[in-house]
């Protein structure tokens, strides 16, 4: 009895399917500068992260240039819950400290005084989580999730007018996941017994494509638009459930799974109301919707039929809802070669209310709160942010009592731009 509790709690606990696409999931935002602003940037894109945000930005790009930025994303979240029945004890967990490194650089080359060509490698997401297995009832496993997508983005961006550019990237993406946690409980013909510790491990390639829009018609003020296109990743990999040898089963499988990041469009505008004074905001929202169900297929045709997991790692629907992020950033320069900003915005969770929590899989409504300072000499600039991001407390109609989710996470970064 104490075992089918166990199994059904854990099954509770993972009912997310393996790359759940909620906002934690995707890096908000690539570039030191630009995050130091909250992000809204698709209005100015005036440096080399113009790549990520807004590709017409570099259609204003004089000299050549290189520029790299890193990032360290460092997540904290909690999860407690009363079960409400005897033979399970309350949980109170905490994750593990660790650290998600983001990544952009970004090369761009005029051919011309109206064109200018560009190439740039960044991860558009990379993040994940680390539990201690002993903070949970039963047997101890391991709790862990990293999931990474690495984009390479050749741009071309072309300036019309002396007031309206144009910019696109193609987005030929590398997507790698990796997973670990409790595998649950089968009936193999001898009664219900423990499957052990799972694990899966996938990579997977995918395209798609960005176009974004600048208008200029005083040089106080900016107006950007950019668009991502949806991109599907075809996953493929092995999963394997440490137990099963010991029955006579397979304890590997290869398997594969499709995932679309969603169509991702922005608006943003930029007032310079004095020399020294920039204010910039933006919109940018994601139609998560689309995304739907997403389907898991194990290639070992054993696994489907005594794996209990599979019901919801097989076929799951979401429950995500189209959401929009509101972003304000300010940058004032003290000097010609100092500047200081600040940003803030909130991004709210796009899981529909009730469904989707989990503990590899934590989606937080977020207020992100950013400061920032840059230093450039000559046509070296360089530059540093610290963002905080601010989870709301939340839960999920588990049927478990007490459950509440918390999630926390710093992210520093730093970058280096140089113009030839």
């Amino acid at each position: 009895m104490q075992k089918k509790i166990f199994g059904m709690l854990v099954a509770i606990l993972s009912v997310l399917p393996t790359i759940a696409l909620a906002n934690g999931l995707n890096l908000n935002g690539l570039g030191t500068r630009a995050q130091a602003m909250g992000g809204a940037y698709v209005s100015l894109a005036d440096d080399f992260s113009a790549v990520f945000w807004n590709p017409a930005g570099a259609a204003g790009f004089r000299k050549e240039m290189f520029g790299f930025c890193a990032s360290d994303l460092m997540p904290r979240a909690t999860y407690q819950s009363g079960s409400g029945i005897p033979e399970i004890p309350s949980i109170d967990a905490k994750s593990e400290f660790s650290h998600y490194i983001g990544f952009l650089g970004a090369y761009y080359r005029p051919i011309g005084s109206r064109v200018v060509v560009g190439f740039g490698v960044g991860t558009p997401s990379s993040q994940g989580i680390v539990w201690d297995g002993s903070d949970f009832d039963g047997p101890v496993y391991d709790w862990s999730r990293k999931t990474a997508v690495f984009s390479f983005s050749p741009l071309l961006a072309v300036k019309l007018t002396e007031w309206l550019s144009v910019g696109a990237t193609l987005n030929i993406s590398l997507g790698t996941f990796n997973l670990k946690r409790p595998g649950g409980s089968a009936d193999l013909g001898e009664g219900s017994v423990d499957l052990g510790q799972y694990e899966e491990n996938m990579t997977g390639w995918g395209f798609g494509a960005t176009f974004g829009v600048l208008v200029k018609p005083i040089d106080k003020l900016g107006i950007g638009l950019a668009v991502r296109t949806p991109s599907t990743i075809s996953y493929k990999g092995t999963s394997r459930l440490s137990t099963l040898s010991l029955y006579g089963l397979p304890d590997s499988s290869g398997l594969e799974r499709k995932i679309t990041w969603p169509l991702w469009i922005a608006g943003g505008i930029s007032f310079r109301p004095i020399e020294r004074l920039l204010l910039s905001a933006d919109v940018q929202w994601t139609q998560w919707s689309k995304l739907g169900r997403i389907t898991t297929d194990y290639l070992e045709p054993a696994w489907p039929d005594y794996y209990t997991i599979q019901s919801f790692l097989g076929d799951y629907s979401l429950y995500q809802e189209d959401v929009a992020q509101i972003r304000f950033g300010v940058e004032y320069l003290l000097n010609a070669t100092t500047a200081l900003r600040a940003g803030y915005y909130s991004d709210p969770n796009p899981v529909q209310s009730g469904f989707g929590a989990g503990i590899l899989y934590p989606s937080p409504t977020f207020n992100g709160f950013s400061i920032g300072v840059g230093k450039t000499v000559a046509d070296l600039q360089i530059d540093f942010s610290l963002e905080y991001l601010a989870g709301n407390k939340w839960s999920n109609e588990t049927g478990f009592v007490g459950t509440a989710y918390g999630m926390n996470i710093v992210v520093p970064s730093v970058s280096v731009q140089y113009r030839f």
